[in-house]
Order: C-alpha cells, then sequence, then structure tokens
C-alpha cells in the first residue's frame, strides 16, 4: 500500500522509466564472468564485456564464448551495445578524490567515472554494482554516498547492502557490498535484498580428496609442522587462515580469497593449498567452468571474482521488481 500510494504521486515520464522486459546485460570489468553466469541463470543474454587483463578475457571467451574488449577507459560509450542490465564488480582502486561533496566531478578519474558515463549514454533499466565491504566505510562513509549521489544525479535510484556468501549456500566468510540501481524509483519501491536460505554447502563438497591432489600443492614439512605447532583446530576438513599479524584460525568454512594473498593464506588442514578447481567452487563456480590459464593466474581470477549465488540472487529480485513495476505501470496507464 505504501508503495502504491508513492507509485501514484510520481509524474509520468518516472513511471514509464522502465518500461518493458529485462533481456540483455553488459558486463564491465568482467574478470571470468561470475556476473555473466549469474544472469544467464536468469535467463538474460551477454551482450558486451570488458577487461583489462588479457587472461581474464581468454578465459570468459573459452567459456562464455564472447571476448571482451581491452581497457574500458579506451572505449566510446556509443560504441557499446544497448542493455537492460548492467553488472560491474569494479575494481577496489583508491577513492582518495571522491568526498569533497562535489557530486558527479568526484568521480573523473576513476573507473566508477567509466560506470557513470555507459549508464549516462545507454540508459539501461538496471544496474547491479559490486565491491569491497570496506567500501561502506572509506573515508567515514563520504565515498559511498558519492557513489549513489552521482548515480541519482543521472537519474538511478540507488541502494546498497552488505551481503556475506556464506549466507548463499557457499562455505567461504566473504562480504561485498552491493548495490542495486533502478530508473525506475517504482522499480526500487518493489525490490527486496534476499537474505539466502542458510543452506551450506559442506567444505567437504568442495574439497578433494588429498591423494588425488598434485604434490606442488602440499607446503614444506617446515611449515606444516610449525601451523601444527601453533595451532590445533577443533574442525575436519577446515581451512586454516594466517593473518597478517601470523595469528592463525581455522573454520568448516574458507576466510575471503583474495588475488593477492600471500602462497600461504589459506591452507586445507594446515597443510595444503587450495587448487585453482577448489578455489572457483567456494566462489560458486561450477565445474563445468573450464580452467585454461596456469595455476598463478586462476587463483588471481577466483580472488577477482564475485560469489555467483549471490549476484545471481540479487539478480532474481530485481527481475521481480521490474516486473512488478512494469505490471504498476501498466495498471495507471490503463
Amino acid at each position: 500500500m505504501k508503495i502504491w500510494s508513492t507509485f501514484v504521486d510520481l509524474p509520468y515520464n518516472v513511471l514509464v522509466s522502465g518500461k518493458g522486459q529485462i533481456q540483455t546485460f553488459a558486463d564491465l570489468f568482467c574478470g571470468i564472468g561470475g556476473f555473466h553466469q549469474a544472469a544467464e541463470e536468469n535467463g538474460l543474454r551477454c551482450v558486451f564485456a570488458s577487461d583489462i587483463d588479457k587472461n581474464a578475457r581468454e578465459a570468459y571467451r573459452c567459456n562464455y564464448g564472447v571476448l571482451p574488449v581491452g581497457d574500458i577507459q579506451k572505449e566510446r560509450a556509443e560504441d557499446i551495445p544497448p542493455h537492460d542490465l548492467l553488472c560491474a564488480g569494479f575494481p577496489c582502486q583508491p577513492f582518495s578524490i571522491i568526498g569533497k561533496r562535489m557530486g558527479f566531478d568526484d568521480m573523473r578519474g576513476t573507473l566508477f567515472f567509466d560506470i557513470v558515463r555507459i549508464l549516462q549514454a545507454k540508459r539501461p533499466r538496471t544496474a547491479i554494482l559490486e565491491n569491497v565491504r570496506q567500501l561502506v566505510t572509506h573515508n567515514g562513509g563520504a565515498t559511498l554516498s558519492r557513489i549513489i549521489d552521482a548515480l541519482g544525479q543521472i537519474g538511478y535510484h540507488a541502494e546498497y547492502r552488505v551481503l556475506n556468501a556464506l549466507d548463499f549456500g557457499l562455505p567461504q566468510k566473504r562480504e561485498r557490498v552491493i548495490i542495486t540501481a533502478f530508473r525506475s524509483q517504482v522499480a526500487l519501491g518493489f525490490f527486496q535484498w534476499p537474505i539466502g536460505d542458510g543452506a551450506k554447502t559442506p567444505l567437504s563438497k568442495v574439497l578433494e580428496r588429498d591423494e588425488y591432489i598434485d604434490p606442488k600443492h602440499f607446503v614444506s614439512k617446515r611449515i606444516r609442522d610449525k601451523r601444527a605447532k601453533d595451532h590445533k583446530s577443533k574442525h575436519k576438513p577446515a581451512i586454516w587462515h594466517e593473518n597478517k599479524g601470523g595469528n592463525i584460525s581455522s573454520h568448516p568454512f574458507s576466510c575471503a580469497l583474495r588475488a593477492g594473498a600471500s602462497y600461504n593464506y589459506l591452507l586445507v588442514d594446515g597443510k595444503r593449498r587450495l587448487t585453482p578447481r577448489e578455489m572457483l567452487r567456494l566462489q560458486g563456480f561450477s565445474d563445468s567452468f573450464k580452467i585454461v590459464c596456469n595455476d598463478g593466474q586462476t587463483r588471481k581470477q577466483a580472488g577477482n571474482a564475485v560469489p555467483v549465488p549471490v549476484v545471481s540472487q540479487v539478480i532474481k529480485e530485481m527481475l521481480n521488481a521490474a516486473k512488478k513495476a512494469e505490471a504498476a505501470r501498466a495498471k495507471a496507464v490503463a
């Protein structure tokens, strides 16, 4: 009732701004396609992808039949195909120039500016953005506030929420801020954040048996003995995590995968590193995903990826909200 009363007070051009079905998506900073898999699961078709990393582009091409373009900063917005949903896990680069209360101008010089200029030029109905949880508190919250303001200045109504992959069935504690943006304020009113179903894939379903693991993934006896001396785990299997201070903990799930982490940041039962396939599973990629790059590149790609089940559920709710808004629009026009 609250949504409907808000709806009827909106001007007509706002009511019709979200007209039609959401069928296509563009994938900026696409990496190896976490957003791609999530969008395809919801029946959407990719019309454009971009990533500056040549190895990620090759993995994307081999798995989805789409060759991403390179540096998005060099792409003209008018050359990007029309699309209904823009996906962007934009890089976690420093945002030191943002937060000076200069609105849209704060974004120039950052890769987020490229998201804004493409949204402004192509006018997709919706957008979903992802970044690290620390974005919420960066610069006392001013950075995220400027991002939301910049989206608002070009006609997008946005909300954000921190979601954890653990709540969406993955045995990985990975908290990420997700931003959803709609051209239609009515659609945003219908949107509901998913909370996950509480079901969790046990770590044992992700891990391979040790006897099938290439010996190169096992740590040296010196490291293994030191870990065993410093820590006793209550879980098996477990992922042992060593923080920057050298403190070791273990859990029946993985701490967040990190692209630039030290080689022994996460160890299975304190004795071996995760394989590239196990890391991909922790991000929600199925075993049908083709590994076409070396171990180092695949480890980096998995660490940079978005957890597929998380963004899949968010996209599902975005599509539901858009459908409800379209039905309300049609009813109001009639």
